[in-house]
């Protein structure tokens, strides 16, 4: 008889653009819905990529849908790609600098959002693969 574990089950790795929209000193941060994955904390904005699309035009459709702004996709720089698993889900997470956008920010699904000097981000709780991003952040 084996006496190996089972292996887990292969978890689908959901591939997320992150996008970190900067305006002078300052950052784009959203508060997550009480109800969904991680909520109540804050994050950077995005969402899932779907499928025929690249990351940045994800980006600049999750931007437009969640917070009211035109990304310049010209204006995108990578930052970091980080994998991680939170127990019940893995996430990829794509992240890009926003340099330059048009609209005025508002959280357009009722969520509040806020703009915050970059060096002001620990005074908000964030889901725990976010000190990464803001740790790659702080380094350029």
């Amino acid at each position: 008889m084996d006496s190996t574990a089972p292996d887990k089950p292969q978890v689908k790795v959901i591939h997320v653009a992150v996008g970190m929209v900067l305006n002078g000193g300052t950052i784009l941060i959203a508060r997550r819905p009480d109800h969904l994955h991680q909520g109540g904390l804050w994050e950077f904005p995005g969402g899932k990529v779907e499928e025929g699309e690249s990351v940045q035009e994800a980006l600049a459709r999750e931007l437009e849908e969640e917070v009211g702004i035109t990304a310049d996709t010209d204006a995108m720089e990578s930052l970091t790609q980080l994998e991680f698993d939170y127990g019940d889900k893995v996430v990829l997470l794509d992240t890009w600098l926003c340099h330059a956008f048009s609209g005025q920010a508002h959280g357009k699904e009722g969520q509040p959002i806020e703009w915050v000097n970059i060096n002001n981000l620990d005074n908000y709780t964030f889901p725990e693969a976010n000190a990464t991003l803001i740790e790659k952040l702080r380094e350029k």
